[in-house]
């Protein structure tokens, strides 16, 4: 009658446990009720010879109809006992998708209900214990930002892995024309220009180009002065030359050094009426306009911008993947860093940690109030789709062990009632 399953060729070690449970109280059931067989046969065999048998005998005969009923009671949930199709019986198997709804049902209405989340992220305090967990000592041997920062990096590394190189270039293209090719160049520089001009940050480049030009011209007194003399006739005579050289080499650096201290020079007047009139023209001057799209249809064709594209997410995507496997990068440690800054502050600010919290809980109820029907068919319909001798078989597994000591007791508990029985029945027949 103990039918003892073998385990399935895989299951986890908890359900391995299960099931060796399981066997060891169906073979402890099955023992009892054989003892109790043994118990009636040797009493029965001798109860003429010894009269106090009859107390035995009664109480192993009871033993075994308590077992066999009980047996046959927890038999009838999972299978045909025996294999026959008594009505009534396998009834989780025959019954498994009424079972699926109603456990379905049932974790809807008393588990998934605003009350029942709201009131348990209220008690747990999910921010403030996301904040202890985030701020553990760094003195410990990784704390748990760091475990953190190193799954997600894993996770980072996993998707760069799994995104289509082509069809990210094919993204940065699109996003490339639409708002880098499309978009005329002419009027947003001259307006960005004109206010850059208007602010006077041109200073600042004409100052480096004129200490560009003085150092230069100090470190190079040679190369200019052939520069000069290359365009006197060839007729006038080397000492000539030489001053020529010289003359134009000290006017050039007096002009230099002048246009650097004098805020007002005409050389920075001109440079500033001429960028305030090139800004002007990229903005409204129909010429200037088209000839700035023209170089940009020259700097950007469609082989250059698909190069561009490639190019960009070649180096983001090498650069994303070394910060990602590399503990001490900037990236790493950024992130690191900003786990711990949050749980130092969702440990450390009541409002900040009760903001959160309500959130939670609101985010919680709006999704339990709107879908926690498809929630708790996703139960229904689980159990829908197992085999009914795989559904017995899971719930046997989980409870059965349980189960048995229905049949134990019910040994014990027949053999008790049929000895009280007897003994009842013996005694009203003597007074009688």
């Amino acid at each position: 009658m103990a039918q003892i399953e073998t385990a399935p060729a895989a299951e986890s070690q908890q359900d391995a446990a299960r099931r060796a449970a399981l066997t060891s109280m169906k073979r402890l059931a099955a023992g009892l009720l054989a003892l109790m067989a043994v118990i009636f046969t040797v009493s029965f065999a001798l109860q003429g010879r010894y009269p106090w048998l009859d107390y035995v005998r009664a109480a192993a005969e009871g033993g075994m109809v308590g077992a066999i009923a009980d047996w046959f009671a927890v038999t009838a949930l999972f299978r045909y006992p025996l294999g026959l199709r008594i009505p009534h019986t396998n009834i989780i198997a025959n019954r498994k998708d009424e079972i699926g709804a109603s456990l379905g049902e049932f974790v809807e209405i008393n588990f998934l209900s605003e009350a029942v989340i709201r009131g348990k992220l209220e008690s747990v305090q999910p921010s403030r214990r996301l904040g202890a967990w985030l701020s553990t000592d760094a003195d410990a041997e990784k704390s748990n930002a760091e475990k953190l920062t190193e799954e997600f990096a894993v996770a980072g590394q996993g998707m760069l892995s799994l995104l289509g190189d082509d069809a990210i270039k094919d993204l940065i293209e699109s996003v490339a024309r639409e708002h880098l090719v499309k978009p005329e160049w002419g009027p947003s520089l001259g307006r960005v220009g004109e206010r850059l001009v208007t602010s006077g940050q041109q200073h600042a480049a004409v100052d480096l180009l004129l200490d560009r030009a003085d150092g230069w011209l100090r470190a190079h007194p040679g190369a200019f002065g052939r520069v000069v003399s290359q365009r006197l006739p060839s007729w006038l005579p080397g000492f000539v030359d030489k001053l020529v050289d010289d003359k134009a080499y000290r006017e050039v650096l007096a002009f230099v050094a002048a246009a650097r201290q004098d805020r007002q020079h005409p050389v920075r007047q001109a440079l500033d009426d001429y960028l305030s009139e090139v800004m002007h023209d990229l903005q409204y001057e129909p010429a200037m306009i088209a000839r700035v799209e023209t170089f940009k249809a020259e700097v950007l064709d469609n082989a250059k911008l698909r190069e561009f594209a490639g190019d960009t997410w070649e180096a983001v995507k090498a650069s994303l993947v070394d910060a990602l496997s590399d503990p001490t990068s900037a990236l790493r440690v950024g992130i690191r860093s900003t786990l711990q800054d949050i749980g130092e502050r969702l440990r450390a600010d009541a409002a900040l940690g009760a903001r959160i919290d309500r959130w939670l809980a609101d985010t919680a109820s709006y999704l339990v109030a709107n879908y926690r029907h498809e929630i708790a068919g996703v139960i229904t319909e689980t159990v829908e789709r197992w085999p009914a001798a795989e559904t017995a078989a899971k719930i046997e597994l989980q409870v059965g062990r349980d189960l048995q000591f229905i049949r134990i007791n019910g040994t014990v508990v027949g053999a008790l009632a049929g000895l009280a029985i007897f003994t009842l029945a013996n005694t009203v027949a003597a007074l009688l």
